[in-house]
């Protein structure tokens, strides 16, 4: 189920709220996590068994994990019981993510010898990377310390399994919501009336732009090699830049939104990305909560910025590998979880992670960072490495040749104006960012962008999901 459907807009989304404002406010949990597994259930099918197995060998392992002041449990013991349930979790998301991927680059090389080896394919779970980081983090915590292990089960389900988070996140680390889970909520209708317009913000985001530009990239990411040019290049590179953003910010909108009006606040996930001056600043703006996850829980435990520049770069560059290798199986995200990596170092040990002073320098560098991004978005967007550098080839060296009559029937009027207006991204200031302007902000503009967007924003969006123009987000297939 997706949250462009009609099935969620008309009748799942409603029928939980109705049910959470109703019903006695002890019951919001049960709500939730219920409500949750069935949305869940509808997408993924059989594969909800194996979220569940994956909740109750992290639930059972919990509270042993908990730090003993009385040293009942020895503290080698609770780091195996860690040890076990991580792998545990990790081995749970590459069977499922990187069997088929792994299997691959072992049939490619036995080839070469002439040997023959099956290729194993699995279908990917939805929202396996999301869980599978829940869960790690839900361990982490407890045996840190940090907060103590949840006793009551359907707490645990709704932290796990909440809906609006549960396919493409924001990723909640658990120390930032454990405390949101006591069931003390008592201001239902302020919470729907400030987390409406977040969510039609979102709605707005994903049906009315990011959907209109897919037809035009998926055009010029599917026109053949020998026919790409210059401009079939950049209009598709710069169009899935934009269709990208306000895909999975529009998505972590109408997440935030979504909790919101349920009674919990999610952390930000975007703050205005294309504004940054440098590569380091796009990274603390853009899926925030996947660059919190990895500081907390890879970054910090391989040492940090300790230990020296050589140490930091390794780590940083061993980070942004993961990075690229957990949004998917194949080598074009490696390539540019490798990229941004590359950049990075590049830009801390020549101090150019420093923002600049002068409005000149502030201009040449956020240019220069946001074609650095938007090259690095032909990667994650090519189906193979191959066409990826034919098409950033192409970009580098500029022809008269013009679109193909393919692309040329996907840029109609409609999307070009929305590409154009899209573009605005590129220049807007990096603060306020619109979402919490939008959702806590009691000045006239925001007032006026709140009404807005649930009135005709809203309305419009509706229109173009009831005649079945939504595509699924991006990020459902991470």
């Amino acid at each position: 189920m997706s949250f462009v459907s009609p099935l969620f807009l008309w009748y799942f989304m409603p029928a939980i709220l109705i049910a959470v404002v109703v019903l006695p406010r002890g019951w919001r949990n049960g709500i939730v996590a219920i409500g949750s597994l069935i949305f869940y259930a509808t997408g993924a099918g059989a594969f909800t068994l194996l979220l569940l197995i994956c909740m109750v060998v992290n639930y059972l392992a919990g509270p042993a994990l908990e730090p003993d002041p009385w040293n009942l449990r020895p503290q080698r013991q609770r780091r195996w019981l860690l040890i076990g349930v991580v792998a545990f979790d990790l081995s749970i998301l590459l069977v499922w993510k990187y069997a088929g991927f792994a299997t691959e680059q072992i049939a490619w090389f036995t080839q070469l010898f002439g040997g023959d080896f099956p290729i194993v394919e699995l279908a990917l779970p939805i929202g396996i990377s999301f869980f599978t980081f829940h869960h790690i983090s839900y361990v982490v915590d407890i045996y840190r310390g940090e907060r103590p292990a949840l006793r009551n089960p359907v707490s645990f389900g709704t932290y796990i399994s909440m809906f609006p988070q549960l396919a493409a996140g924001p990723i909640v680390r658990y120390h930032e919501i454990a405390d949101q889970l006591p069931q003390r909520r008592s201001h239902r209708l302020d919470d729907i009336a400030a987390g409406f317009p977040r969510f039609a913000l979102g709605l707005c985001k994903k049906a009315v732009i990011a959907d209109s530009l897919s037809p035009m990239v998926d055009a010029c990411f599917s026109t053949p090699a020998e026919d790409m040019t210059f401009a079939i290049a950049w209009l598709g590179a710069i169009g899935y830049t934009l269709q990208l953003y306000f895909d999975f910010s529009g998505y972590s909108d109408m997440a935030i939104g979504l909790a919101r009006m349920l009674g919990f606040r999610l952390p930000e996930n975007f703050a205005r990305p294309y504004s940054s001056v440098t590569v380091t600043e796009f990274w603390r703006r853009w899926h925030m909560s996947l660059s919190r996850w990895f500081r907390d829980y890879v970054y910090i435990p391989l040492g940090g910025n300790r230990g020296g520049a050589a140490k930091t770069y390794r780590n940083l560059w061993i980070v942004f590998l993961l990075t690229g290798f957990w949004h998917g199986a194949a080598w074009t995200y490696v390539v540019w979880g490798a990229y941004h990596g590359i950049l990075l170092v590049v830009e801390r040990s020549t101090g150019w992670s420093a923002s600049p002073k002068t409005p000149g320098a502030v201009i040449g560098r956020r240019a220069l960072t946001l074609v650095l991004v938007i090259f690095g978005w032909v990667f994650f967007r090519a189906p193979d490495l191959g066409y990826a550098f034919t098409m950033l080839g192409n970009m580098l060296l500029p022809d008269f040749t013009g679109l193909t009559e393919a692309v040329e029937a996907a840029v109609t009027n409609q999307r070009l104006v929305l590409l154009l207006g899209a573009m605005a991204v590129f220049f807007l200031p990096a603060h306020p960012v619109t979402g919490p302007l939008l959702e806590s902000s009691r000045t006239t503009p925001a007032m006026v962008l709140r009404v807005t967007v649930m009135t005709i924003g809203a309305l419009y969006a509706a229109i173009l999901v009831a005649t079945g123009t939504f595509s699924p987000f991006l990020y459902y297939q991470f």
